[in-house]
């Protein structure tokens, strides 16, 4: 398969699957920043070096077919495993678990100012 069609369906999984957007690949790994881990962050660099040397034919062929191949597979392979629903809902869950505990703390220190003022 063509490195282009690869990274357009890589691209297609990252908004799908991160909610990411932004124009190709490059853009939206760029926009992933720590969504992806450190070892995937360095196969869509070196998938991205790999598209820009695409067109020089010199260049072109000092790039390693096999380890874009398992690069792009590992890209892949990582994003099938992401539930977009499940992680939509551990940030809202985590959002709200923060704004509880942070309402927890307000109604303590008003009580416990009420307490020290001798109104309770």
């Amino acid at each position: 398969m063509d490195l282009h069609a690869r990274a357009d369906r890589l691209a297609h999984l990252l908004e799908q699957k991160l909610d990411l957007h932004g124009t190709g690949f490059e853009a939206k790994v760029a926009r992933a920043g720590r969504l992806l881990p450190r070892y995937l962050r360095a196969d869509a660099a070196l998938v991205i070096e790999a598209m820009k040397v695409e067109p020089h034919p010199k260049l072109s062929r000092q790039q390693d077919p096999k380890r874009i191949d398992r690069a792009c597979d590992e890209i892949e392979r990582y994003l099938h495993g992401i539930n977009p629903w499940d992680r939509r809902r551990a940030i809202a869950l985590n959002w709200l678990a923060g704004n509880a505990f942070n309402l927890i703390v307000v109604v303590v220190l008003v009580l416990a100012v009420l307490v020290w003022r001798g109104f309770l």
